[in-house]
């Protein structure tokens, strides 16, 4: 079997790997838990000295990284930069605060001494989704690096030159040769990865039955998992609104790595009043979005990562129009080579639509009209993910209240669109998954958090 990864704007073959063997992965695994032996060691200093490295390195080559992602996935060039820049400010925050977030916490008893200490579990297995290829690995890598863990990589088969890029980058920054390693293998081979028994945690980032059966093995396993999986984000809309922010926060919310993102914008949840013109405003923002080749730096949004899923999207458009939704921008396959799909906006939808009921990885947005913050609301939590929401209002005391009390998501944005940043947790509740990543919650998650006790 191979490993294979595809331009999805031309359709051009990039790169075939052959795919590793049990005995390699194995092999691959034990020198990660000797690198994690020693490195359980060093100094938070000494670690983040590596990870300033590795910093520098992603912005050196950040357009090197971007034309990979623009090529492996089809990520616009200038979202592929901004990315690589990301990842090293991710980098330097934990180097910069690994040390604080996991220091130890004295505890008043009547012991002599009591406190609480933060110890590496050992080899972290990841296995990573396409559509933030450099972001996703390095959001799970750098907290658990700089925390004393070693990492083997199980990246998505479609970008096998991002996985390989990742571990040279560390390598270059100074890293153990061994301390994080790339597995080329299959979605079949992932049940072995995690059973063994070298393997100490499993984080995944991807579907919800990827992310089931993840957790199935390593609850066989009696091993910790984090899981960050779909989400299906609503947007509120309410009638006090700023409806040209709304528009433009409403836009880039959808349309974030072309719609392929967990946390994009997916619902609009509109109260009546201001529908009509929200949705007027929201067309011609959607519709003004340059789509193009993503190697060309005035692309806002370029092709789907893989034809399968432009598919299997525009499936999900036809049916919800078939049961009722009208198309107001979009809704067709372009001709022409590409996995292409245009932004496209629905309105009228309601329960039993694929638009309601289902994510839509892509540039496909779905108004929803309610009559008022109460349904709006309502219907909002009217999904079985949980990820993120945002509310748009100009009564910043009302969108704080419906963000912190109403709302059932991991994270939630007043104003703004929803986005993961290193100092803040990041993760979801219901299908969204369980557990955190970013911030001291995240770098906490493959820690032992132990007790020690002196009489």
């Amino acid at each position: 079997m191979a490993i294979e990864s595809v331009n999805p704007a031309t359709g051009e073959k990039l790169e075939t790997h052959a795919q590793m063997s049990a005995a390699a992965v194995d092999d691959t695994i034990g020198k990660a838990h000797e690198a994690f032996l020693a490195w359980r060691g060093t100094s938070f200093e000494q670690r983040a000295q590596h990870l300033r490295e590795a910093a520098k390195i992603l912005r050196a080559k950040s357009d090197t990284w971007g034309g990979l992602m623009a090529r492996e996935m089809g990520k616009p060039l200038r979202d592929g930069i901004a990315e690589a820049k990301k990842c090293a400010a991710c980098c330097e925050f934990f180097a910069d605060n690994a040390a604080r977030l996991l220091a130890r916490e004295p505890v008043d008893t009547e012991a002599r001494t009591s406190f609480v200490t933060f110890n590496p579990l050992g080899v972290v297995l990841a296995v990573m989704p396409w559509n933030f290829p450099f972001w996703q690995v390095f959001r799970f890598a750098a907290p658990a690096l700089m925390a004393g863990n070693a990492a083997v990589l199980k990246h998505a088969s479609n970008v096998p030159g991002c996985a390989l890029a990742i571990e040279q980058i560390l390598r270059e920054a100074g890293m153990p040769e061994h301390l994080f390693r790339t597995l080329l293998i299959g979605n079949a081979q992932v049940d072995a990865a995690i059973g063994h028994p070298l393997v100490r945690a499993v984080t995944l980032t991807g579907s919800g039955p990827a992310g089931s059966a993840v957790a199935r093995k390593a609850g066989e396993m009696l091993k910790k998992t984090v899981l960050e999986l779909g989400g299906s984000d609503p947007y509120l809309v309410l009638e006090d609104a700023d409806l040209d922010l709304a528009a433009s926060v409403c836009t880039k919310g959808r349309l974030v790595n072309g719609g392929q993102s967990c946390i994009a914008a997916k619902r609009f949840i509109v109260v009546e009043p201001v529908r009509r013109e929200f949705e007027q405003r929201f067309v011609q923002k959607m519709q003004a979005v340059r789509q193009g080749d993503p190697l060309d730096m005035a692309t806002e949004i370029g092709p789907l990562a893989r034809h399968d899923l432009r598919d299997a999207l525009h499936r999900q458009v036809e049916q919800s129009v078939q049961r009722g939704a009208r198309c107001l921008l979009g809704g067709q396959i372009p001709e022409g080579p590409g996995a292409y799909y245009p932004p496209t906006v629905l309105t009228d939808v309601a329960k039993g639509m694929p638009a309601y009921d289902e994510e839509l990885f892509g540039p496909v947005a779905a108004v929803i009209p309610v009559r008022d913050e109460a349904q709006a609301i309502a219907a909002a939590n009217d999904s079985s993910f949980g990820l993120g929401a945002a509310v748009l209002t100009r009564d910043l005391a009302r969108g704080e209240r419906i963000a912190a009390e109403s709302l059932e998501a991991g994270c939630v944005f007043v104003n703004d669109a929803v986005r993961s940043d290193p100092r803040l947790p990041f993760g979801g509740v219901k299908d969204s998954g369980y557990g955190r990543e970013l911030s001291g919650y995240g770098i906490k998650e493959f820690v032992n958090i132990k007790t020690v006790w002196v009489a």
